[in-house]
């Protein structure tokens, strides 16, 4: 650009305007009412609505490539890093590389998350927790806490199924050893916190924080349950198990889900501060996590399958997978805005998270697949085939069961879960055979 041209947008008032984001946004105090009537509040600050901004006098230094950005996506998100992420996450799938992580006879993982950046903490179905070091593959098993004595184990009982960290990475909530009941952990070293009990009396699906003390457990019992983590004693102590090496609590707060037919996945939105939660019955439900009151509820328009949910907040997002589809809503209004339709129909959605504007899918048919949200298609390979990771065929245990139902036949793994690590460029993916009666696993580092 010549001198002129760069004084003459530099006497320019240039306008701009970003509907799709909201500004910087620090909500209020949260604040919640324990059953014994006692309030907790977190978080703090200020909030700023969504805003028209006049940028003025453009000195020489600013360039055309941050005006356009700044068109995209607005001056207060502008960053360098965010756009090298963008630019990661669309080459990555080409250029991924899978290594095989070998777990023996382990049953089905269900939940993963990183806890630095060379391991991963895994959930199974047959109730197991370890730690997997994706340089060496080593697995180190840690020990499940176990409930009291009053705490009774659901019929069925069918393994962990979530894993969340909370976001300075010093508390790691799963399930305990009934899959009624949580389990709080220490980062990172994972010495036991507490066990929380009486919440729930089925299956919990899934937890999220929402900030680094309080988080939040959904129920197959269509219930969900308000805890609280400080480094002192917790509070609601009701009796000490393993002699005294951790308390077991109550939940500060259960709410019960209205039209909700088992809570099947949570999601929490922090710029809006409300708690997202998606049910078996075709259902996303919005509570305002101050007060933990029920806004409202939207059906879904795909009825089969509803398990996965994840939300984006810069987009105002939310993204369900269900048997053949993913379903995105605007965070607003709850309004469907647009759908994919699964290649592999019939198979299930079965893990989905957000990267940059790329929405990975794992499948119920062995294979990882990468959605541009902004291009609203599927990445290709420059072949302009659909670009997609198709996992190994992990473990599969041949027992009874396998050669009276299922011998000759061919079941490929399910990815029931998937998380990138800090850096965007590696993904691990895990899961195992989709038929209920099958055992077997699967995981695997892509990088």
């Amino acid at each position: 650009m010549t001198s002129g041209a760069t004084q003459a947008v530099s006497s320019a008032d240039i306008v701009m305007s970003e509907p799709r984001h909201h500004s910087c946004i620090k909500h209020n105090s949260h604040s919640f009412t324990q059953q014994s009537g006692a309030t907790y509040s977190i978080g703090g600050g200020h909030s700023c609505d969504l805003f028209h901004f006049k940028l003025k006098d453009v000195n020489s230094r600013s360039s055309v490539f941050r005006c356009i950005r700044n068109e995209q996506i607005g001056p207060w998100k502008w960053k360098p890093r965010s756009i090298i992420s963008d630019y990661v996450a669309h080459q990555m799938p080409n250029l991924m590389q899978e290594t095989v992580i070998p777990l023996g006879a382990l049953n089905k993982v269900f939940s993963s998350h990183w806890v630095d950046s060379r391991n991963v903490v895994c959930a199974t179905k047959c109730n197991q927790l370890f730690v997997v070091d994706t340089k060496t593959c080593r697995k180190t098993f840690i020990p499940i806490l176990k409930c009291s004595s009053i705490n009774e184990d659901p019929d069925s009982p069918c393994g962990i199924h979530t894993i969340a960290v909370n976001r300075s990475r010093t508390f790691l909530a799963t399930g305990a050893e009934h899959t009624n009941a949580v389990a709080v952990y220490r980062l990172p070293t994972f010495d036991p916190v507490y066990v929380g009990e009486c919440g729930h009396n089925d299956w919990i699906f899934d937890i999220v924080w929402l900030d680094d003390e309080f988080f939040i457990s959904g129920a197959r019992d269509s219930k969900l349950a308000l805890w609280r983590v400080k480094d002192d004693v917790p509070q609601a102590v009701t009796s000490l198990a393993c002699l005294g090496k951790y308390p077991i609590v109550r939940p500060l707060s259960v709410k019960k889900c209205q039209k909700a037919e088992k809570v099947r996945a949570l999601s929490y939105n922090n710029h809006t501060q409300e708690l997202v939660v998606l049910s078996l019955s075709a259902y996303l439900h919005i509570f305002d996590a101050q007060t933990m009151k029920q806004k409202f509820s939207r059906k879904l328009p795909f009825c089969l399958e509803n398990v996965c949910l994840t939300n984006h907040e810069d987009y105002e997002l939310y993204a369900v997978g269900s048997k053949s589809h993913v379903t995105f809503l605007d965070s607003r209004t709850l309004k469907p805005v647009n759908y994919i339709v699964s290649p592999y129909r019939g198979c299930g959605i079965r893990s989905i998270s957000f990267q940059g504007n790329i929405l990975t899918v794992g499948t119920g048919t062995g294979s990882i697949l990468f959605y541009d949200i902004r291009q609203r298609k599927f990445l290709e390979c420059h072949c302009g085939q659909m670009s997609s990771l198709m996992v190994g065929p992990g473990y599969l245990h041949r027992d009874e069961v396998y050669q009276e139902l299922f011998a000759g036949e061919v079941y490929r793994n399910a990815i029931y879960t998937h998380c990138y690590d800090a850096s965007g460029t590696k993904l691990f993916a895990a899961g195992g055979p989709l038929p209920a009666g099958l055992s077997g696993n699967y995981a695997g580092i892509w990088q």
